[in-house]
């Protein structure tokens, strides 16, 4: 199971209000992220280092 899956739900649920995701990391996130279908609700704010943090905002058209 990607550890991501779980990450994004507890985003969707509010359980959560952000997570990191390292550069290294960002090919397992996106595999999960891309099949989801209200990805573009999944907002990410850059980091330093290629580090990205994912909030989820309904508010974006």
């Amino acid at each position: 199971m990607n550890p991501f899956e779980e990450k994004i739900s507890q985003l969707r649920a509010g359980e959560i209000d952000q997570f990191e995701v390292t550069r290294e990391e960002f090919f397992l996130f996106r595999e999960v992220w891309s099949k989801q279908e209200d990805k573009k609700f999944f907002r990410g704010i850059a980091g330093l280092k290629g580090n990205i943090i994912y909030v989820y905002d309904t508010t974006i058209v």
